[in-house]
């Protein structure tokens, strides 16, 4: 396990696992040919994240008999973002669907040992690349009963804060109400939003940190 300090003091690790998954990445397309001669052969295609704000994961499946037999994907991301989908890809491979799309982030940290808290979103990528990747499928083979689609629900109606929003402040650390106000300025002006902010925050802690307020 290797160890540094950041500047608050607070300690930073990446354990052999993810150490060997980043040096060593497993199912990486390398380039863009490699990228453009996959997308021919993919079942389906996903993409994830923004490198505007942070990490962009894009996945590559291939699947016979519902099962995916092929994962392959790139990503602008840091060495977290890599290693989780490094194993990710190595988890998901021979599982039918409905198994793949159940693994959590929190069983893709627990393969690497574990992951600094503050890098825990990077799980996340892979997981929510995949839903997007297995969409693509059941589009492409008209299973469109079986797709869903994540909802964007505006929270705050003046500043336009929606669960999404309070999704990635957990999953960037944020553990209080005090704290998500302070990030987003939720409810500050738009009062009436505050129990269903604060009810969001407790299930997006237990979800992603079996952590109850």
């Amino acid at each position: 396990m290797y160890d540094v300090q950041s500047k608050d003091g607070k300690e930073w690790f990446y354990t052999d696992e993810v150490k060997d998954h980043f040096f060593n990445p497993k199912n990486l397309l390398k380039t863009r040919e490699e990228a453009e001669q996959c997308a021919k052969q993919a079942s389906g295609i996903g993409e994830e994240g923004s490198p505007a704000c942070g990490d962009l994961m894009k996945m590559w499946i291939k699947v016979k008999d519902n099962k995916i037999i092929e994962c392959k994907w790139q990503t602008f991301g840091c060495a977290s973002a890599i290693a989780s989908t490094s194993m990710f890809s190595e988890m998901v491979k021979g599982m039918k669907i409905e198994k793949a799309l159940a693994i959590k982030p929190q069983d893709i940290s627990k393969e690497l040992g574990g992951l600094p808290a503050r890098k825990f979103h990077c799980s996340v990528l892979a997981d929510k690349a995949l839903r997007a990747a297995v969409n693509d499928h059941y589009k492409k083979t008209n299973q469109l009963d079986k797709i869903k689609e994540d909802k964007v629900k505006i929270i705050d109606k003046i500043l336009k804060i929606t669960d999404h929003d309070i999704e990635e402040a957990v999953l960037e650390g944020v553990r209080t109400f005090e704290e998500l106000q302070k990030r987003t300025k939720i409810g500050v002006q738009d009062k009436t939003c505050i129990p269903e902010a604060e009810q969001l925050l407790r299930f997006y802690l237990e979800k992603y940190f079996n952590k109850k307020q």
